[in-house]
């Protein structure tokens, strides 16, 4: 069934932003103590016997100097450098193995898979990389609430920050040329936080994302991941407000609001996980060049393998 408002008025849907007077500040103070620490990417060779690619296990240093995983990905037989995609999990995954990336590489691009802290035992994409961040006090099971009594304790500050070093880590292997970044649904809002943050960026894959117009989405969808801030906020009825102070560090429409990457989006109007409403808002709030895909008849799965060309399409265009 479709789940929000009917297209026409998606289209125009563009809700007033809660945003915290001291948004920039807090992501350049953040960004800053990362930076404090040696990147110290570490490129080594993966055997695995693909014809297509060059493995190498990555390893650099993301939020607070903590070690973060990835694989790159780079065609074989490159005599040049190449274009990167670098792409950010869905909620609960992690980087899995080397052939769940070969995509990219197919179409002589190569490809950073962040992993992303803490998460890849949610059964379906294996994760390597631990969070070893301290005193992030109560949370409902999943990361969605870890640390959300204060924005400098909360799990995303961590995991977008990773993600920006990801694209430094990326840029520093000698065989890699222009960077892009993409991602779905958890991926997705990564991804869009960092075409704000890295302003140097050829575009954003930006799909079905999650995190935008976050309190909305908590009022309009009763699915996961969502529905852990829900719980949270049932259990601790007096932090309501509070929770949402911290989440408007977060949004992805706040992120939206400075982005000037070229962006392709899309959103499946058939989506309970991230409700189009919500995907809208952060599209139409987005400052930079931006065309969307629209599926109708899709839930939080998207366009498939049809929306995949889209991408490779729009990559294309982007980084030759």
């Amino acid at each position: 069934m479709f789940v929000d408002l009917p297209l026409p008025q998606l289209r125009e849907y563009r809700p007033e932003r809660a945003e915290p007077a001291d948004f920039d500040g807090f992501w350049r103070r953040t960004l800053a103590e990362a930076r404090a620490h040696d990147l110290a990417p570490e490129f080594t060779p993966f055997p695995t016997g693909l014809t297509v690619a060059e493995v190498f296990d990555v390893t650099f240093a993301g939020f607070g100097g903590h070690p973060i995983k990835g694989w790159l990905l780079l065609p074989r037989h490159a005599t040049a450098p190449v274009p990167c995609v670098v792409e950010y999990q869905g909620y609960g995954g992690g980087r899995g193995l080397p052939v769940d990336w070969l995509l990219w590489p197919s179409f002589g691009y190569a490809v950073l898979a962040m992993d992303s802290r803490g998460q890849g035992a949610g059964g379906w994409r294996r994760g390597d990389t631990a969070d070893p961040y301290p005193g992030t006090g109560p949370q409902t099971p999943g990361v969605m609430t870890s640390g959300i009594h204060d924005p400098a304790a909360y799990y995303y500050r961590r995991l977008y920050t990773d993600a920006v070093r990801a694209v430094e880590a990326a840029r520093a292997h000698p065989g890699i040329g222009p960077v892009a970044v993409g991602g779905a649904s958890q991926g997705g809002a990564i991804a869009l936080a960092v075409s704000a943050l890295v302003p140097d960026l050829a575009c954003a894959l930006l799909d079905v994302p999650f995190m935008c117009h976050i309190r909305h989405a908590t009022q309009i969808t009763p699915e996961y991941p969502y529905a852990e801030l829900a719980a949270y906020c049932r259990a601790f009825k007096d932090q309501v407000e509070r929770v949402f102070e911290t989440l408007a560090y977060f949004d992805g429409v706040n992120f939206a609001a400075r982005a000037r990457t070229p962006a392709l989006f899309s959103v499946g109007l058939q989506d309970g996980v991230t409700p189009p409403s919500t995907v809208f808002a952060a599209y139409n709030h987005y400052a930079g060049e931006k065309d969307i895909r629209v599926y109708p008849y899709n839930g939080h799965e998207g366009g498939e393998s049809a929306h995949v060309m889209e991408r490779v399409a729009r990559a294309k265009k982007a980084l030759g």
